[in-house]
């Protein structure tokens, strides 16, 4: 693989500059594959191909779409396995963790052209019988979209499945870090029969040359899944002109454990959640609440659970965590802990990175206790495997707590008792609020509040957005 160059997919070919950046495996710290670095003539042929395709693709029956989507996620399946181990190599990713990703991408494909097949288009009835009122929605046009690189196919079929299925054309960027299998699920667009220009495939460190697909008159809608400073920055550089922005961006997840909550169910619930994906996740729990009558019992349970991980990536049994995908993003976990245990905090476990692993980005699983909400772990989001938990009391205000930041993503309550439940589904600020399981499905809204974004990815909600609502009426004879 340290010989292989991967091109990006532009107007329906594979596409090579004369320039290339190095992706790196973040368990071995390898070079592992050179990709083609986009240019500033490549960005405008996206542009105007995506532009091109939009007429026949959007007047494209949406039976026909259909078939062509299915037969691209059958094809995609054909390729599982060299799929994902190029996701696995790029990113660390235990097997487990990879095929859910993969997965992800295969669901949302088929989920919203079985979606696009229920659009509502309402009548809406005239008070005086003069006019028969309808809503058409049509598709808005080319839609640029940036993703993250926590879940490479899961965030690309979050944005091209309702692209497709829509019959907008677009652009698509994946991360610099992680592009080797979304640019390997994009050489199979053509294969399957979308047509050139339909889907663009780009990937670049350049921002810079990068700026003219956010610049452009020519993009109906700007999409993103990432940072809130890089997502704001993004929105600033698209007000050229007036377009549609859906962007799913930085969280802080607080979580609620009551005193009558089930106590390990509590803990092993949130503990599969914040390391999943190495705590590299936007929903993970970030501030962890938990009463005082039972912290002790929950920092025990929550301390067992996390025994039984394993760092490793790849293939292999066991409960495994991977490495954090950079050197940089494993130091800032060593600098949020140290500043923690400067102000009072305590390591339950974990706390540094491992020392019999002298490879890879590895970091070990980690519960903070006595931790308060001001530190700057509490503040900030952690996006790495370290759960601070904070006591509360029957004096403080939990609802508040929870809320006490910008952010607004996610948020998890653990109680037996119904009137807290729903009360905190209510009144805490969040996109989604899970009580007592986590959950999440294609066919259930994601997206945030506050800072966290706007728009949603999943549902029939978010395939609304890349549709007009545009309300015709006609005059009815007398």
């Amino acid at each position: 693989m340290p010989d292989q160059t991967f091109s990006l997919w532009v107007d329906g070919r594979a596409t090579h500059t004369g320039k290339t950046f190095e992706v790196i495996n973040p368990a071995t710290e390898d070079v592992i594959a050179e990709v083609s670095e986009v240019d500033a003539d490549t960005v405008q042929r996206c542009l105007d191909s995506a532009n091109n395709a939009f007429p026949a693709w959007s007047k494209t029956p949406l039976s026909k779409r259909k078939a062509i989507i299915d037969r691209y996620a059958e094809l995609l399946e054909s390729h599982r396995d060299e799929i994902v181990d190029l996701l696995i190599a790029e990113t660390g990713k235990p097997i487990d963790n990879a095929e859910y990703d993969f997965g992800m991408l295969t669901t949302c494909l088929r989920f919203f052209c079985e979606e696009a097949a229920r659009i509502d288009q309402p009548v809406i009835p005239d008070p005086d019988g003069n006019f028969l009122n309808y809503v058409l929605r049509q598709p808005l046009g080319v839609v640029v979209g940036y993703l993250a690189w926590n879940f490479p196919l899961l965030n690309l079929g979050y944005k091209l499945g309702p692209i497709l299925a829509s019959g907008c054309t677009g652009i698509i960027k994946p991360s610099q870090l992680t592009p080797l299998a979304s640019l390997r699920c994009a050489e199979l667009l053509g294969a399957a029969g979308v047509p050139a220009g339909v889907i663009n495939v780009i990937a670049g460190t350049d921002y810079d040359v990068t700026g003219p697909l956010l610049e452009s008159d020519i993009p109906s809608m700007f999409t993103m899944i990432g940072s809130t400073r890089a997502g704001v920055g993004a929105m600033k550089s698209a007000c050229t002109n007036v377009k549609h922005f859906s962007v799913e961006l930085g969280g802080n997840a607080p979580v609620l454990v009551y005193d009558d909550a089930d106590i390990e169910a509590a803990a092993n619930s949130i503990v599969d959640l914040k390391f999943a994906n190495s705590g590299q996740v936007c929903v993970s729990p970030n501030r962890c609440f938990v009463h005082e009558s039972v912290y002790e019992e929950f920092i025990t349970k929550a301390a067992a659970r996390v025994g039984g991980i394993v760092l490793a990536a790849g293939r292999g049994e066991g409960r495994r965590m991977g490495p954090m995908l950079t050197g940089k993003s494993r130091d800032r976990m060593s600098q949020l802990i140290q500043s923690a245990i400067d102000n009072g905090a305590s390591v339950v476990c974990g706390g540094k990175a491992p020392e019999d692993l002298t490879k890879g980005y590895f970091f070990e699983p980690t519960i903070l206790r006595d931790v308060k909400k001001d530190m700057q772990l509490s503040c900030d989001e952690i996006f790495g495997p370290v759960l601070p938990v904070i006591p509360f009391s029957d004096d403080d205000d939990e609802i508040a707590l929870a809320n006490d930041t910008e952010y607004g993503l996610a948020a998890y309550v653990y109680t037996t008792n119904l009137n807290r439940g729903l009360r905190a589904g209510a009144e805490i600020q969040a996109g989604s609020v899970c009580v007592n399981e986590v959950h999440y499905a294609v066919h259930l809204p994601h997206g945030g509040l506050k800072q966290s974004g706007v728009g949603k990815d999943c549902s029939r909600y978010s395939l609304q957005e890349y549709l007009t609502l545009k309300r015709v009426s006609v005059r009815v004879p007398s």
